[in-house]
């Protein structure tokens, strides 16, 4: 994608993943929009970043996502890059009885929030002369989390949809791309000082210069290994990665 000269709307974008894509590409001289639904923390990265623009959105609520795509293109009219970053991750097991809410706002957050911004504002992306779609899934949507089914089936189906919203649009300007991030520290679960997790300035740095060489698929060298193992025989990692990850 183009890495410069863009107006970018980028959700989930005041903390983790997001905020650290936000800065990157702010520093880049692009006007960059962050959306989330806590004030205090998209006044904090405005504030941070000069020049650098803020917008509450709740991606779980209809009329939220209405409102904020409204206000987006009457603002920024030159909007050309989507990038659907916000996510939700709580610890579940399958084999007990779910708690509906976690459900309902993990696939409401993870999955239907990006499929109804995207339809917010597919339309006026097309009438672009270049624009990018960005979906931020995840490894453990190819090799499940056995503590986190909820949340790595979300991203799954996210993957499934990037996959088809690609097909869809091609031949149009708009490209479609999905960055797969492995564990990386963040507040997500904690993970901020997680000894495991990959450092979160080191995930921006390669997957900023991976978007810049145009790939369908964003994915830094830490996550290739559990992006190739769905397959016949996929089982035998995913046994191998859960026990790793709780049996140590």
């Amino acid at each position: 994608m183009k890495m410069t000269g863009n107006t970018i709307l980028i959700t989930g974008g005041a903390s983790g993943i997001g905020r650290g894509l936000a800065e990157a590409f702010h520093r880049l001289g692009n006007q960059v929009i962050v959306a989330g639904r806590r004030k205090d923390y998209l006044d904090a990265v405005t504030q941070a970043n000069p020049g650098m623009r803020a917008i509450e959105l709740d991606v779980t609520d209809q009329e939220s996502i209405a409102e904020a795509s409204a206000q987006v293109l009457r603002d920024f009219p030159s909007l050309n890059v989507l990038i659907n970053n916000a996510g939700v991750m709580a610890l579940d097991n399958p084999a007990e009885p779910v708690d509906d809410r976690m459900l309902v706002d993990s696939v409401a957050t993870n999955f239907l929030g990006p499929i109804r911004l995207t339809s917010a504002l597919v339309e006026h992306l097309k009438s672009q002369s270049a624009a990018t779609i960005v979906n931020v899934t995840s490894g453990m949507g190819f090799v499940p989390f056995a503590i986190g089914a909820v949340y790595s089936a979300s991203k799954a189906a996210l993957h499934s949809w990037t996959m088809t919203l690609r097909y869809q649009l091609e031949g149009s300007t708009v490209k479609v791309v999905e960055l797969a991030p492995p564990w990386v520290r963040t507040d997500l679960l904690n993970s901020n000082e997680a000894e495991g997790a990959m450092p979160r300035a080191e995930f921006i740095a390669e997957s900023m210069a991976l978007l810049a060489t145009g790939a369908d698929e964003v994915l830094v060298d830490r996550v290739r290994r559990i992006r190739a193992n769905p397959g016949p025989n996929e089982a035998a990692y995913f046994q191998e990665f859960n026990d790793m990850m709780l049996k140590g």
